[in-house]
């Protein structure tokens, strides 16, 4: 394998041993020549070691595992990072599966602008799931609302985004001070467009998330993304950057309609846009609890 790839990709992943056998096939399938490109999976803590799930891709992969003490995605993806040789760093997470082109298609995506940040598309892979339906159209309605223009993007999900190592360092890695695994991706690309990078959308760079949700955990996961942007808020005001401006009524109402016209056959629609206003409520519920706490 050459010893300096063209793009590490960085895999975090925490006690989902099957979910990265998954990811790990889908990775022996890309069609990308495989002396140019690394993968770096990163253990952050699992019970049980994963030397014997990660050993049979040695063989098919230049592949690094590395095992750290438990310190959340945003640590491991650091760790990864700091491993990593290639010329640009590629994220995703254990509980994705990549399309065959993904990685040529982020290619394409450098040899346009090499010093973007550069996000793909997402696609829920458990259509038959109605939370993880709803909590990926969430992501697609942002996507659709804030990064209309490709090459004006201003926010990427850490599960599918790829940037240069260089400016990686330069901007600073991702900020492990956060209290949950929840907004550090958010916090991560407003300081990239602080420093004066641009995102850049690349919709042919897909992956497919298998994040399975019940309600319950539906509840805490958007509960979190609330404590986390309050956190935000905090780190941005920290930069004396101006407030994140509140969005119009006109926002929250399309968001909440949104599943009425998206393309899901498998959930009711109507059920879909209730489990977006529980998402907002727990998210505000969020929010208003880490601002009391402060």
């Amino acid at each position: 394998m050459s010893a300096s790839p063209h793009i590490s990709i960085v895999i975090p992943t925490y006690n989902r041993p099957e979910r990265l056998k998954s990811c790990l096939d889908s990775i022996t399938g890309l069609n990308y020549s495989k002396e140019r490109f690394e993968v770096i999976i990163v253990d952050d803590g699992s019970k049980n070691p994963l030397d014997t799930v990660v050993k049979p891709y040695q063989q098919q992969l230049n592949l690094t595992l590395i095992r750290q003490k438990n310190a959340g995605p945003a640590a491991a993806r650091n760790t990864g990072a700091n491993t990593a040789k290639g010329q640009y760093l590629a994220f995703t997470d254990d509980d994705c599966t990549l399309d065959k082109n993904w990685l040529v298609a982020l290619e394409n995506g450098f040899s346009q602008t090499s010093n973007a940040l550069l996000g793909g598309k997402t696609i829920n892979a458990l259509p038959n799931n109605p939370y993880s339906s709803a909590s990926q159209l969430l992501i697609d309605y942002l996507y659709d609302y804030y990064n209309q223009k490709s090459a004006q993007a201003t926010f990427f999900a850490s599960n599918n985004f790829a940037l240069s190592r260089e400016l990686f360092e330069k901007v600073g890695q991702f900020d492990v001070t956060f209290p949950l695994a929840a907004g550090e991706d958010r916090e991560f690309c407003d300081r990239w467009l602080f420093n004066g990078y641009s995102l850049y959308y690349v919709p042919e760079a897909i992956i497919y998330h298998s994040h399975y949700l019940s309600l319950a955990k539906f509840w805490r996961q958007h509960f979190n993304y609330g404590r986390g942007a309050y956190y935000f808020h905090q780190v941005r005001s920290q930069r004396n950057e101006t407030s994140v401006k509140v969005e119009p009524l006109e926002f929250y109402w399309k968001l909440l309609t949104y599943p009425l016209a998206a393309n899901n056959k498998q959930s009711s629609k109507l059920f879909l846009c209730s489990l977006l206003f529980v998402s907002q409520f727990a998210n505000v519920y969020g929010f208003l609890t880490s601002k009391l706490k402060q």
